[in-house]
């Protein structure tokens, strides 16, 4: 995938899930925590924003057609408690909120939220029942503490779920399976988003005492591959074969459309996981990726890295190269190749092309308004027959390219 090209990144020593802080900078004033506090923000902020999205998506086709399943529901198989340590609210209470404010979701949405912690479960309880409105849900939340696993991907595959967003947010990798991905989104309108601790799983990808977990997320085949590959490779190269190596049993298991978003620690000089978002819908895939390029820390030339850095955010320093590049004028390449003769609409080649490259909507209409002042294609409006003003392109344009 294009945006998985992953700079260097420094060796952190880790044992037993704790991190060893050799040395401090000065640079960093952050401490561990705060630095998960601050990505969890991030998080919650692109989850909760898909949400918000889907939500619409789904109410606006339930209404079109009222002879099918009125219900919709949100499931957060981790959940924790609700709130991180600065009181600053996590992505059950912006869900939650985010149905509270329109009544017609409120008296559609099932919410369920699931944490083995019984302890974490009973604080999100408290603070759940504290939610201005909250009386206004139709369904009360449901909170269970079970153990992720086997059994709960079987109840998933057995029952044919209504429109589902789900969030999977393990600490680890237990529970985390392919399994279980494909068990959630086999259904119309189901999507998910969960986080892959890459740190702990390249710590023990080849670990044989627990292959049965790796296998579980990798699959038997896969597994084998990325042991292979990973060997005598560096930090950037082992990354982009672990998380490539994930994206690809994702869509082998029903995900048509995988969405990585990378996660920096605060020196930016590793990456600590990824946020992947799960879809069979490019509608789904398309708003996510605006959501990601919009959180994402870095964008250069218009193109995001759909990655969250917190050096960047806090230390911004473009080089001399960002400010010169021109990372269009590969799009632009691209296209003038792989489309050279061809006629086809908009639409179509962008739902076509853009999967799986860090492009967006509005960096395809920036590259065809200039292709067509450069004489390179011609456009007309499919529906009107007219020709684009200038310095305008439409989601209705048919294109002709050049020979």
């Amino acid at each position: 995938m294009y945006y998985l090209n992953i700079p260097n990144m420094s060796v952190h020593s880790v044992t037993g899930g704790f991190l060893i802080i050799r040395e401090r900078s000065k640079v960093c004033e952050w401490s561990f925590f705060q630095e998960q506090r601050e990505q969890s923000l991030i998080k919650a902020q692109i989850v909760s924003k898909y949400f918000s999205a889907w939500a619409n998506v789904i109410l606006a086709t339930q209404k079109r057609y009222t002879k099918h399943t009125q219900k919709m529901a949100y499931i957060d198989l981790f959940a924790g408690p609700g709130r991180y340590d600065d009181q600053s609210k996590s992505t059950p209470l912006l869900v939650l909120e985010t149905i509270l404010a329109n009544p017609d979701l409120a008296s559609r949405m099932v919410t369920l939220f699931n944490d083995k912690d019984t302890a974490n479960i009973e604080n999100l309880k408290t603070t759940i029942s504290q939610l201005d409105g909250i009386e206004k849900l139709k369904y009360a939340p449901a909170f269970y503490s079970e153990e992720v696993g086997d059994e709960i991907a079987k109840m998933f595959d057995d029952t044919c779920i209504v429109p589902t967003f789900f969030f999977v947010d393990p600490w680890g990798y237990k529970g985390l399976s392919l399994n279980l991905i494909s068990s959630i989104i086999k259904d119309w309108g189901c999507d998910c988003v969960f986080f892959f601790n890459y740190n702990r799983v390249n710590m023990v990808v080849n670990n044989d005492a627990i292959k049965h977990h790796m296998a579980s997320l990798f699959g038997d085949k896969q597994l084998g591959v990325v042991r292979q590959e990973c060997r005598n490779k560096s930090s950037e190269e082992r990354e982009m074969v672990v998380v490539q190596a994930l994206c690809d049993a994702l869509r082998n298991n029903g995900s048509q459309y995988v969405l990585p978003f990378r996660f920096k620690n605060d020196k930016g000089t590793r990456t600590s996981h990824h946020l992947i978002f799960l879809s069979k819908s490019f509608r789904g895939y398309d708003i996510m990726k605006e959501i990601m390029y919009k959180e994402s820390s870095e964008n250069i030339g218009g193109v995001a890295s759909f990655e969250y850095n917190p050096r960047e955010t806090h230390f911004k320093q473009g080089s001399i190269f960002d400010m010169l590049s021109r990372p269009l004028d590969d799009l632009q390449d691209m296209l003038l190749h792989q489309y050279a003769g061809n006629t086809i609409d908009f639409k179509q080649l962008y739902e076509e092309h853009s999967v799986d490259k860090p492009y967006i909507r509005r960096n395809y209409k920036e590259v065809f308004k200039a292709l067509l002042e450069d004489g390179k294609i011609t456009a007309v409006n499919a529906k009107t027959g007219f020709s684009p003003r200038k310095g305008t392109f439409s989601d209705d344009m048919r294109i002709t390219f050049g020979g």
